[in-house]
């Protein structure tokens, strides 16, 4: 019976941590049972595999009486925390958390006994903390009633897989609660399970979980009124602490054990599960493809294609194929044609799927990758074993659309977006940290400022280093202290989940045989992990992008039209228009995409650009790191005499960037070399 930083604001055991302490405690297995979520299982599954601990997946289920009612006073749920024995109890899990969520939510993602009665194979049900239905029921006297359930319970799953949970952390209530649960696995023909409700990880986190808690209520330590735990034992305790504590019941604590060897489930990481593309008949994936692109290279290149045209896409096609790539192409090929057909601004492409001529082929991206030497090495490489990862750009206002005709493609129980989950970074873990310590904003907010400011954030290992102003201010003033010391407890942990701003999956199968569902909002569906989960998974994600520049445009191009009678095809704009680059070269970019900032303006002031290459290079090098090469760039191409190659045969590398190396082509031509 387990939390992790996943029950929101509730749980403090970060994964890896949980994994770690239970494997420094000689455990040979550990259960994750978030509340009412799946969110943290496959991290915790392939942190536990990876350190030799059996992993156990499981879930503590709110249940309510309907969960289809909406009544106007809040109901009480009870808790009841379900285990997976196998892959059909890890799938029935799925379907319980996601339904939860969809039919049931209302404060909280609620089941109830009739959804329960669908989805029970393959668990195994202990009855709970003090909010589980038995205790409940047993502390209004209603003993009956308790017996009532839990034979309900045995009934459905097998009296096998029912246990009676005992827990016992230090609160008098749960001590009281003993040896009436007790009494009720004897009459009820049950045993019973020993279980610590764990959410923490060491005795010494309680204070960071209480800081955690007044976080979520937004109420403070001081405040005698707010929700606490009223005891300080609610942490991953050894077999020896349980033992003790459960001296007069040792069946209970050998229950873990049996509990721990039944619960066997396997997550696949292996292969992908890609959705198939509908094809014309009389077509496989491949060679519809290959027509696609033979029809595009055509309307790229003209109506004979050079040599080097059509070996690079026969190349190109045959490490798609190798790799099982075609569906995926052509699925990024139709939303697209979509989008475009409809009217819907779309990107000339980013990223590395740029350096495919297939993708040129097809329409997905505008950069021709032989006019400007990109390699699809770096886009797609047998040798590296990942799904290929195609960023599009679409209007912000039009983005929806393009979801949904995805969505209507390839079936609504196929496709969702995909959640993010935002954590406590070190500065506002300190904002957070002294108001619940009772101190005006205005002391977060000092200490908060010593952080420095940067992207990514600064971490407090970053900030504490020696001559500091952070770590002199700790040191010197007892206040400083106290705050970073609890916002150190709290870095990193999870503060708020939303929904990732592109990211999208498409499955083979309906997304419940692979992961949960829950929904943000009215009508957005969501996976329950994030996208480097759904990865592992090995399911299909891809980024739906929403660029305002792209309104901007749009939006521009109506205007002109509108005022002046000129219509303007965006891909028939000239390169070369030498008064746009004047414009660029004083710095007058405010609107032009990633030129804004005031550090790229003066960029561009430095440099002078004057042909299309040098934006390309200047965005390259406005980032940290290659920045220190901006005035060297600047100079090189100011006067081209000043340029030194280490080695002639660097020159026709260099050359076209003024004899500094940019670009990730350029160091593999090196390599090559």
């Amino acid at each position: 019976h387990v939390h992790s930083e996943y029950s929101l604001l509730d749980g403090a055991c970060r994964v890896n941590g949980l994994v770690a302490r239970a494997k420094e405690l000689g455990m040979p297995a550990v259960a994750l049972t978030d509340h009412g979520t799946l969110g943290g299982v496959v991290k915790f599954y392939d942190a536990a595999r990876k350190a030799g601990v059996k992993p156990i997946l499981g879930l503590e289920l709110y249940l309510a009486t309907d969960r289809h009612s909406r009544a106007g006073v809040k109901e009480r749920n009870a808790h009841l925390t379900l285990l997976a024995r196998d892959e059909t109890g890890y799938r029935n899990l799925v379907e319980l958390s996601t339904r939860a969520y969809l039919e049931g939510y209302y404060y909280k993602p609620r089941a109830d006994w009739d959804l329960l009665t669908q989805y029970h194979d393959g668990l195994i049900a202990l009855t709970g903390c003090l909010s589980g239905r038995p205790s409940m029921y047993l502390k209004d006297g209603r003993d009956d009633d308790a017996y009532e359930f839990v034979r309900n319970l045995a009934d459905l799953l097998g009296p096998e897989n029912v246990f009676i949970e005992l827990q016992d952390a230090g609160l008098p209530e749960q001590r009281e609660m003993l040896p009436k649960l007790v009494e009720l696995a004897e009459r009820a023909g049950l045993r019973t399970v020993a279980t610590n409700d764990v959410h923490y990880l060491c005795d010494t986190d309680c204070h960071a979980h209480d800081a955690l808690l007044c976080i979520q209520t937004q109420s403070n330590l001081a405040d005698e009124k707010r929700m606490r735990y009223g005891s300080e034992e609610f942490y991953l305790k050894s077999a020896q602490e349980m033992r003790e504590r459960f001296a007069d019941y040792p069946g209970a604590c050998d229950a873990t054990v049996e509990i721990a060897e039944r619960c066997n489930v396997e997550l696949d990481f292996g292969g992908y599960k890609l959705p198939t593309y509908p094809v014309p008949d009389g077509y496989t994936e491949g060679s519809y493809l290959r027509e696609l692109c033979e029809l595009g290279i055509v309307r790229r290149y003209g109506a004979e294609p050079s040599q080097e045209v059509r070996e690079r896409l026969d190349f190109e096609l045959g490490v798609i194929g190798e790799m099982g790539f075609e569906a995926y192409f052509l699925i990024v090929w139709d939303y697209v044609k979509f989008a475009k057909d409809h009217s819907i601004a779309v990107g000339p492409g980013r990223g590395s799927a740029a350096g495919s001529i297939v993708s040129y082929a097809l329409a997905i991206t505008d950069i021709d990758p032989l006019k400007y030497d990109l390699l699809f090495e770096r886009f797609l490489n047998p040798g590296r074993k990942s799904m290929p990862d195609i960023d599009m750009d679409f209007s912000v206002a039009r983005r929806e659309e393009v979801i949904e005709y995805v969505a209507g493609k390839y079936g609504r129980d196929h496709v969702a977006q995909i959640i993010t989950f935002g954590t406590m970074a070190a500065r506002a873990a300190v904002r957070d940290a002294a108001r619940v310590l009772g101190h005006p904003y205005a002391v977060g907010d000092k200490i908060a400022k010593m952080i420095p400011e940067q992207a990514p954030p600064a971490t407090f290992a970053q900030a504490m280093l020696p001559g500091g102003e952070l770590k002199q201010a700790y040191d010197a003033d007892e206040e400083v202290k106290e705050v970073v010391d609890l916002a150190m407890s709290l870095e990193g942990l999870i503060r708020n989940d939303s929904i990732h701003a592109a990211a999208v999956v498409i499955s083979d199968r309906p997304l419940t045989d692979y992961l949960p569902l829950q929904q943000k909002g009215d009508a957005e569906l969501v996976t329950q992990f994030d996208m480097n989960d759904v990865s592992k998974l090995g399911l299909l994600k891809m980024d739906f992008l929403g660029l305002r520049n792209l309104d901007v445009i749009e939006k521009a191009l109506e205007i002109i039209e509108k005022t002046r009678g000129v219509s303007i095809e965006m891909d028939q704009v000239p390169l070369d228009d030498e008064k746009t680059y004047t414009m660029l070269a004083r710095g007058d970019s405010t609107g032009v995409f990633q030129f804004e900032s005031a550090g790229m303006k003066e960029a561009l002031r430095e440099i002078g650009p004057t042909e299309f290459e040098d934006l390309i290079a200047i965005v390259a090098l406005y980032r940290p790191g290659p920045m220190q090469f901006i005035p060297t760039y600047a100079r090189n191409k100011k006067d081209p005499a000043s340029v030194v190659y280490d080695h002639e045969a660097l020159r026709p590398i260099l050359e076209p960037t003024h004899g500094v190396t940019i670009y990730q082509e350029q160091y593999m031509a090196i390599a090559r070399r």
